[in-house]
């Protein structure tokens, strides 16, 4: 059921592109929501679950791999995953962007069939939708052919399940499973500070980005209880 639901979470921000063609704020709006809810299950529960279950220096050491591991990616998605989007720059098949993407999305689904609650994959679920809505749109303002999109949309849509699967019946990656969830919880780490604390347009107060930050915080704190 959570592979179905991964899967959907992208053809949702794809059937929003090819219909309503979004405005770039709702995209930015959830990506605040989803970026403060994965801060607050990242500090509330992944982050002592992981400490609890090994050595702290240990787990210290794949968190921060797994903060190199999103710089990188960044400096081929160029901030993608988190809301920065150069339409004009774009006429051509993005495809570093979807490999960037798309590997960020695999790592993400990693550890989910190793944790107890469901919060982390609400957490991807709904950072899934802006960040496969920014993708489509990058594919309608390219020169491929909406069928190629689709098929290529499709494929960046099994990413986060395939990681999934992948986590629950490859016996390396259950031998360690905390280490993994470390270097996710680093991924995560720099994708949800980035959105939450980059600086708003012209270093204007954002009241809509501001309450969208505390409602996904408030759910966290919620869900965590």
């Amino acid at each position: 059921m959570s592979n179905l639901i991964l899967f959907l979470s992208v053809i949702i921000g794809m059937v929003i592109v090819l219909i309503a063609k979004p405005r770039l704020k709702l995209s930015q709006l959830l990506l605040s929501f989803s970026g403060a809810y994965l801060l607050g299950i990242i500090i509330l529960e992944l982050m002592p679950e992981v400490f609890h279950d090994s050595q702290h220096q240990k787990v210290g050491v794949f968190i921060i791999l797994g903060l190199v591991i999103q710089i990188v990616l960044d400096f081929f998605s160029k901030g993608a995953d988190h809301g920065h989007v150069h339409l004009h720059q774009e006429k051509h098949f993005p495809g570093v962007l979807f490999i960037s993407l798309s590997i960020h999305a695999f790592i993400e689904g990693l550890p989910l069939s190793h944790l107890e609650s469901n919060h982390l994959l609400i957490g991807i679920v709904v950072h899934n939708i802006p960040i496969s809505i920014i993708l489509g749109t990058f594919f309608v303002a390219s020169s491929m052919p909406k069928s190629y999109a689709l098929l290529f949309l499709t494929a960046f849509a099994c990413m986060s399940p395939l990681g999934n699967f992948l986590g629950a019946y490859i016996p390396i990656i259950i031998e360690y499973k905390t280490a993994i969830t470390a270097v996710v919880i680093g991924v995560l780490l720099h994708i949800s500070t980035t959105i939450i604390f980059e600086s708003s347009k012209d270093h204007k107060f954002n009241l809509t980005k501001f309450i969208s930050i505390l409602v996904g915080f408030a759910l966290a704190i919620l869900f965590s209880h």
